[in-house]
């Protein structure tokens, strides 16, 4: 490994989220599914060095590509694929966690004072007039910190909500 690709990485590895996102659009041509810090910075690096090194040989292309034609890539359809299918749900896909409180029901929470009001709905959460996928959204968007949604507005199982 020469010096420039070895200082890119040691600058690399302690570089912002953003910064790395950035780095991995220009080398992998695709915007990163992952946040993580690490994972991000191991992904670029990796790809720099694979880069560096070369590309695969011909012979690792074509093992490659008969391994993939052998391999059936999706073992089951997608979660919604029958629902979508016949334009109905079914029951597996209604099952609603039994934390929840019944659709329309305000959860309320008080947190530094603040008077935090959230209605739950048939497909999400809704919070000063938008709609959340999940609690946890919306206890980030409160707190500005990674929180377990059910823990912050204290739902457990079997237990009565405000």
């Amino acid at each position: 490994m020469d010096d420039d690709l070895r200082q890119e990485i040691a600058r690399l590895r302690h570089g912002k989220v953003k910064e790395l996102k950035v780095r991995y659009r220009q080398l992998f041509g695709e915007e990163s599914p992952s946040s993580n810090q690490r994972h991000l910075f191991r992904r670029v690096a990796w790809r720099l060095q694979a880069r560096a090194a070369g590309d695969l040989s011909e012979q690792a292309r074509q093992r490659a590509a008969q391994l993939a034609d052998d391999v059936n890539l999706r073992v089951r359809a997608p979660r919604d694929f029958w629902r979508l299918l016949e334009g109905k749900s079914n029951e597996a896909a209604r099952r609603r966690d039994p934390r929840l409180p019944a659709v329309g029901t305000e959860l309320n929470r008080t947190y530094q004072g603040r008077s935090i009001v959230v209605r739950v709905g048939e497909d999400g959460f809704t919070y000063k007039g938008e709609t959340y996928g999940s609690l946890s959204a919306i206890a980030y968007q409160v707190t500005g910190t990674r929180w377990n949604g059910f823990l912050f507005f204290r739902l457990q199982e079997g237990q009565g909500h405000e």
